[in-house]
């Protein structure tokens, strides 16, 4: 009998669909036909991959409400949020058919009694390995890079959002596509060790925990493959002694709870220096009580359930161990009675290391606010992390503060008296535990290429 997972409604707590698991011949059978494919596709011109992807950038937008309203149902985003994530796998779509030519064209370089050329090739089967957080997203982010570069995809992505994984290789079947140029596998987590071995995968990127990226990087580093990790982090936004203070609570209220609070780059840790720190924390306490949560089925809810009940358990022990340790909860902090897998709008301070909301990644609707001396302790704080994905300066002295973001701020990404999450042309990826590789702006299309030299003697 086959095994199988049921996707759950998180903010009801009802089952949606239940699929059945594929075993380790059929996702072995699939990673062959990928091969294949590939040595086809790999033939096909930037041109002719471009007008797929502009394809499926069209099919997103026509049926964005059906895709938000999914994502809603298996997750919890709030439906409001889910058609600016649909927008923005399109726009990625676009953004990879119109640089791909200049991103992945031939250089010439010297060559002493020649000269040379540089091109980036396609290399193979990748397997990429997503979360529920973004379902529709987090598998465009990578994919279309590598369908792009030449490569051919497959996909695990998390139990919970197979619905949206079965509709993401319809779109791209619909597009034109070729069969078999991406592939979603309904497989376990214990399924993936036997594809990163095989020799038909080139490559793996994951995005998820550091366990699971150090798992995965393990295993491709044992069979000599590259890996690309994008992982947690606990993203520390300064508010400086300049800062302009209700631009800065309502920014970083907005930060925390985007997403219920289930986001990589969200804002998490708020560093306040001394001089404002009781101006901020008023305002910004004001903004996060007025956050409720709600049905996320409901255009005016900004704040929905987490995805998973085991989720919720996480993130409410972490709180609950930060208490116990002398953190101070504000507001919030309780589990709510009724069905879903509702968390509140919550805030501690008082923070200090050893705590969990001061050293762990909390994903969900929690703020962590520290309150330091000055912008010296400001910095050094925002760095006492072992991640490093994101993080966040407000400050009225920009000139200050994109020193701050280029030279002190030890992290792959940096906003500015504002919080944006990616940008199809901004390189997106991290440092320390948050990982290693970027995507995006061009960069995930190199990647996964092989960088081949080739000397003409002339």
């Amino acid at each position: 009998m086959a095994k199988t997972h049921q996707t759950i409604n998180p903010a009801t707590g009802e089952t949606i669909a239940t699929y059945d698991v594929i075993s380790d011949e059929q996702a072995l059978q699939a990673l062959n036909d990928s091969h294949k494919a590939f040595l086809e596709w790999r033939k096909t011109s930037l041109e002719e991959r471009g007008n797929i992807l502009r394809e499926i950038a069209k099919r997103l937008r026509a049926k964005k409400g059906e895709y938000a309203a999914l994502m809603t149902r298996e997750m919890g985003k709030p439906i409001s949020q889910g058609g600016d994530e649909i927008e923005l796998c399109a726009a990625i779509c676009e953004y990879s058919a119109d640089n791909a030519g200049k991103m992945l064209a031939d250089e010439e370089r010297e060559l002493d009694g020649g000269r040379a050329l540089v091109s980036y090739q396609p290399i193979g089967v990748i397997l990429g390995i997503q979360p529920w957080n973004f379902p529709f997203y987090q598998v465009i982010r990578y994919s279309i890079a590598n369908i792009m570069a030449g490569n051919t995809v497959l996909l695990k992505h998390a139990p919970n959002v197979w619905g949206s994984a079965v509709e993401i290789e319809k779109v791209f079947l619909e597009a034109g596509l070729p069969e078999n140029v991406f592939r979603n596998l309904l497989i376990d987590a214990d399924q993936v060790n036997q594809l990163i071995e095989h020799e038909y995968v080139r490559g793996v990127t994951l995005t998820g925990s550091p366990r699971a990226g150090s798992a995965v990087a393990a295993k491709a580093g044992e069979c000599l493959k590259k890996s690309v990790l994008e992982l947690g982090s606990n993203d520390a936004f300064l508010v400086l002694d300049d800062a302009d203070i209700d631009l800065a609570a309502e920014t970083c209220a907005q930060g925390r709870i985007y997403n219920n609070g289930e986001t990589c780059v969200a804002a998490k840790r708020f560093i306040v220096v001394d001089s404002v720190y009781q101006q901020f924390r008023d305002k910004f306490v004001e903004k996060m009580r007025q956050i409720e949560y709600g049905d996320p089925t409901d255009e005016n809810t900004q704040l929905g359930p987490i995805a998973r009940d085991d989720l919720r358990d996480t993130l409410h022990d972490l709180v609950k161990r930060s208490i116990d340790a002398g953190a101070t909860c504000v507001f919030g902090g309780e589990i709510p009675d009724g069905p879903g897998y509702f968390y509140p709008s919550t805030v501690l301070e008082d923070l200090k290391p050893g705590m969990p909301a001061y050293d762990e990644e909390l994903f969900g609707p929690v703020a962590s606010l520290i309150r330091v001396k000055d912008e010296d302790e400001a910095i050094r704080v925002a760095n006492d992390s072992r991640y490093g994905l994101g993080g966040g300066i407000f400050s009225k002295d920009e000139k200050r503060a994109i020193d701050i973001a280029r030279n002190l701020f030890d992290t792959g990404m940096v906003n500015i008296n504002g919080y944006n999450i990616a940008q199809p042309q901004l390189p997106f990826g991290g440092v320390k535990d948050s990982g290693y590789g970027r995507e995006h702006g061009g960069f995930g299309m190199k990647e996964f290429v092989n960088v081949k030299s080739v000397m003409i003697v002339e």
